[in-house]
C-alpha cells in the first residue's frame, strides 16, 4: 500500500483529492496538511511514501518547501498546480529542483474522475522513483553549466520521435540542450497536462539552439524544429505530398494517457518508416513500447534509455523486454546517437 500525504491550502481540494485517491487500489491517504509547516510535522510522524504538494500556499511557498525536502528529507513529490500560465512556470521549476511529476488542480478542463485516475497513476510511478537521481538533479540545476552542443555535418530530412513520462521533463531537456541548431525535425510526447506543455516548450526554446514550440495542427516538420505535443491532445505524423506534417487531435486515452507516445510512434512507423529514429525515455508504465516495436519493424532505428539513468525504468524497460530497442543508452549519450543516426543513409 502506497501511503500519501496531501498538502494544499484549500480545504476543498484536500477533501476532493483525499476522497478520490482513497478509492484507488493500492493507495492510502494517511493525512492532509494545509501548509508546509503542518506538512513537515506529518511527514516525520506518518512517513508517507509520496507527497502531493500545492505550490501556492501561505506561510511558506511550495518551492521553498520542496527545496528543503530535497535537501533534508528526500521523498517523492507530485506537484498539484493551477492551469494558469504562471502555474505552469512554477510547476516546471518544481520539476527542475526535484519534484517527480505534475498534475493540474481540479477544474473545468477535466472531470474529477479523470484527474484522480491520472494522479493515482502518477503516485504509483512516483513511489518507484529513484530519489538519488532526483536529489542530484536539484544540485545539478544550480551548479552544472549546460552541456556542449553537437554539430551536424548536413541537414537531414529524417524524423525523430521521442516519448517520456515520469522524470521526462529533465531527460528531454538534457537531450535537446545538446541538439544542434539544424537538428532533425523532432516530435515529442511528454505526459503532462495542458497549459504546462506550452510553458515547457517555451522554456526549452529559451535553452536550446533549435526552435522548440508546442505543436499546432498542420505544423510542417522541418529540420531545426522540435514540436511538443499539447497536453490533453494526441499528436501524430502525417504526409502532405513530400512534406511531413504534425496533426493534433482529440481521441480516447491510450494507456491512460493523452497525449500518448504509442499514438505518435505508430503514426511515425506508418508514415516515416526507415526514415525515422525513435527514443523512449524515463517513465512509468508501458506507453510507447509496442509503438517503438512498430517503428523498428518498419526499419527505424530505436533507442531506449538505460535503467541506471532513468528516474523510473518503466517505459524503456517495456520496450527492451519487447525487443523494440536497437540501442540501450545512458541519458548523456542519447542526443549524440540520435544525431549520428539521423545523418546516416
Amino acid at each position: 500500500m502506497i501511503k500519501v500525504l496531501v498538502v494544499d491550502d484549500s480545504a476543498v481540494v484536500r477533501n476532493i483529492l483525499s476522497s478520490e485517491l482513497s478509492k484507488a487500489p493500492g493507495i492510502e491517504v494517511v493525512g492532509t496538511a494545509m501548509d508546509p509547516y503542518v506538512a513537515r510535522d506529518k511527514i516525520i510522524k506518518l512517513k508517507p511514501d509520496v507527497v502531493t504538494l500545492d505550490v501556492e500556499m501561505p506561510r511558506m511557498d511550495g518551492l521553498t518547501f520542496l527545496r528543503k525536502l530535497m535537501r533534508y528529507y528526500p521523498i517523492p513529490v507530485i506537484v498539484v498546480s493551477s492551469l494558469a500560465p504562471e502555474g505552469g512556470e512554477v510547476a516546471l521549476e518544481a520539476l527542475e529542483i526535484g519534484a517527480v511529476d505534475v498534475v493540474s488542480k481540479p477544474g473545468a478542463a477535466y472531470t474529477v474522475g479523470d484527474l484522480s485516475a491520472q494522479l493515482a497513476e502518477k503516485i504509483k510511478g512516483a513511489a518507484r522513483a529513484d530519489m538519488s537521481k532526483l536529489k542530484s538533479r536539484a544540485k545539478n540545476a544550480e551548479n552544472e553549466p549546460p552541456p556542449a552542443r553537437l554539430s551536424m555535418t548536413r541537414t537531414t530530412e529524417k524524423v525523430v520521435a521521442i516519448g517520456a513520462s515520469t522524470g521526462g521533463t529533465e531527460a528531454i531537456k538534457a537531450v535537446l540542450e545538446k541538439y544542434p541548431e539544424n537538428c532533425p525535425g523532432t516530435m515529442i510526447v511528454q505526459h503532462m497536462p495542458e497549459q504546462f506543455t506550452r510553458s515547457f516548450a517555451q522554456r526549452l526554446n529559451d535553452l536550446c539552439a533549435s526552435e522548440v514550440r508546442e505543436a499546432a495542427d498542420g505544423d510542417r516538420l522541418t529540420p531545426g524544429l522540435v514540436l511538443i505535443a499539447p497536453g490533453n491532445k494526441h499528436m501524430v505524423l502525417r504526409r502532405s505530398g513530400a512534406q511531413y506534417v504534425a496533426r493534433v487531435k482529440d481521441g480516447p486515452y491510450v494507456y491512460h494517457q493523452r497525449p500518448s507516445v504509442e499514438v505518435l510512434f505508430n503514426s511515425v512507423a506508418r508514415y516515416a518508416g526507415r526514415n525515422a529514429v525513435g527514443a523512449l525515455l524515463t517513465g512509468m508504465g508501458t506507453d510507447g513500447a509496442k509503438g517503438m516495436k512498430a517503428m523498428q519493424d518498419a526499419g527505424a532505428e530505436t533507442i531506449a534509455q538505460d535503467e541506471k539513468t532513468s528516474v523510473v525504468y518503466g517505459m524503456p524497460r517495456a520496450a527492451v523486454e519487447l525487443g523494440a530497442a536497437s540501442h540501450i543508452l545512458p541519458l548523456d549519450r542519447i542526443a549524440e546517437k540520435i544525431v549520428r543516426l539521423a545523418c546516416s543513409d
